[in-house]
């Protein structure tokens, strides 16, 4: 029997593994995961208490072991699992008996439709070297969802017709408000500045031919992660710089076939809104009754908890997302099986400030706690929620803009008992700070702001500043001093 059984070659399961063979080297601790490659973390550091900054590096998963000598690898997929009796069994037939189980298998693409050709997901490395060679000979695409891989993709795509169909009214909306989306406009089809071309603080992909297809039967590799984008070659067939048309508030009616399109008797527009008299392999009908032709579309709708082949047998407790549901030692609700990352949802009552969203931080937090957990039980100790968990913190890139979100910062749950205040300069910062009865419930910062230190202190001290708020914002008082 082994002590420890990890599944899943991701951010949080990678994580979780180094925090078992750190926390006991003298247990074997197993990983199991169907991809050759994982995600090793490095280069980790903290911002603030809570804001973190990591890069993440492919690796083949074999490399794990000559770092953490009492760890394991085994490149397989997961067949089944039989909670009760602790076994889970691999796509070869063999067996493996566990003592502490953590599920760390992620989310899969969330794709409109799974049976054509022409519609692409982007979850992990292997799909992101389809989408390349696709686009490589692409005239127009579209870009289907809001989220932060979608933001990423129309802003990195080169020479190619981009068209960006969102279901909101503005843009970016997973993570910022529609202020932010605005101004995220002025720069969708602006040429990209040196502030985009500054080498990354984090991540830098080597993206290795791995002969492993994304497909929906086949596995799926470990998540993207931070600047998943940078140093990828993004480019189409034509001509031209950025060249991005949005779309707001639509949904994908219908996708027609080249075949189907002729025979349907319907005509598609071009994007300045003339008939369209080119061909097309695919042709996308959107609910404001426009249709346009792609080579393909890439739909990053978000994901679905990889939850399969672990709930058939057993009786895990689901959440509406389909995730496993998670108490606060990250236990599901099968005996000594744990769960992190995407897969699972938090089911106890969350801090005033932090949510759930399926990130690549969250995923690293998930993780290392989750070893944490596994560990204090088999020692019988007790083990307090980690502070990660007491207010939100994420931060990214959007349009070549550092973005930073802390706590509520889009408002969440607090209904319309709360007032903001804003910040805006063009081209260069927007700052917003969402307040409810003079105390900071979150913000969001974009660009170089340096906020991020003292607004997390004033959400975490719950600090009264109603007799500040006015000058809370002034560009001309240092509001860190003033905090001091």
């Amino acid at each position: 029997m082994v002590r420890y059984v990890v599944v899943g070659g991701g951010i949080a399961g990678v994580t979780c593994v180094e925090t078992l063979s750190s926390l006991c080297p003298e247990e074997e601790v197993l990983l199991i995961t169907a991809s050759p490659l994982i995600k090793a973390i490095t280069n980790y550091k903290k911002i603030t208490k809570t804001l973190e900054d990591f890069d993440v590096e492919e690796r083949p998963s074999i490399s794990l072991q000559s770092e953490c000598v009492n760890v394991k690898v085994v490149q397989k997929s997961v067949d089944s699992l039989n909670a009760r009796s602790h076994v889970i069994k691999l796509s070869d037939g063999e067996e493996i008996h566990y003592q502490k189980l953590c599920l760390c298998t992620g989310g899969r693409p969330k794709l409109i439709l799974d049976c054509s050709p022409y519609i692409l997901g982007i979850r992990d490395t292997e799909s992101v070297q389809e989408f390349q060679k696709r686009l490589s000979t692409a005239r127009r695409i579209m870009v289907l969802g809001n989220g932060g891989i979608a933001t990423e993709l129309v802003y990195e795509i080169e020479g190619c017709e981009v068209i960006w169909a969102i279901k909101d009214k503005s843009i970016s909306s997973t993570f910022v408000d529609p202020g932010a989306g605005e101004f995220f406009m002025a720069e969708i089809n602006k040429k990209k500045e040196a502030r985009g071309e500054k080498p990354s603080k984090r991540l830098k992909y080597t993206v290795q031919d791995v002969r492993t297809q994304s497909t929906k039967d086949s596995p799926l590799g470990g998540a993207l992660g931070p600047d998943w984008s940078a140093d990828l070659s993004m480019t189409g067939t034509q001509e031209i710089s950025h060249c991005v048309t949005v779309e707001k508030c639509v949904e994908v009616r219908r996708v027609y076939t080249k075949e189907e399109f002729q025979e349907s008797g319907k005509w598609s527009t071009d994007l300045m809104g003339n008939v369209d008299q080119d061909c097309w392999p695919i042709y996308i009908e959107l609910t404001n009754d426009k249709v346009y032709g792609c080579d393909f579309l890439v739909s990053a709708t978000g994901v679905i908890p990889n939850t399969s082949p672990f709930l058939p047998g057993n009786q895990f407790s689901l959440a509406e997302d389909g995730g496993i549901c998670v108490d606060d030692k990250m236990r599901t609700s099968e005996e000594d099986v744990y769960a992190a990352g995407d897969v699972c949802t938090v089911s106890w009552e969350p801090a005033q400030h932090w949510l759930q969203m399926r990130l690549w931080s969250q995923a690293r937090q998930m993780g290392a706690y989750s070893a944490q957990c596994m560990v204090a039980d088999i020692k019988g100790q007790s083990i307090s929620l980690d502070f990660c968990f007491e207010v939100f913190a994420h931060v990214t890139k959007f349009f070549g803009y550092k973005v930073i979100l802390l706590g509520k910062f889009n408002a969440q749950g607090l209904g319309r008992d709360y007032e903001i205040l804003l910040r805006v300069t063009k081209g260069s910062e927007y700052v917003k700070v969402v307040l409810r009865n003079g105390r900071m419930e979150g913000a969001i910062l974009i660009g170089e702001t340096d906020l991020e230190e003292t607004f997390e202190n004033l959400i975490l001290n719950k600090t009264d500043l109603t007799p500040f708020k006015d000058h809370l914002l002034d560009p001309d008082i240092d509001i860190e001093d003033f905090f001091d």
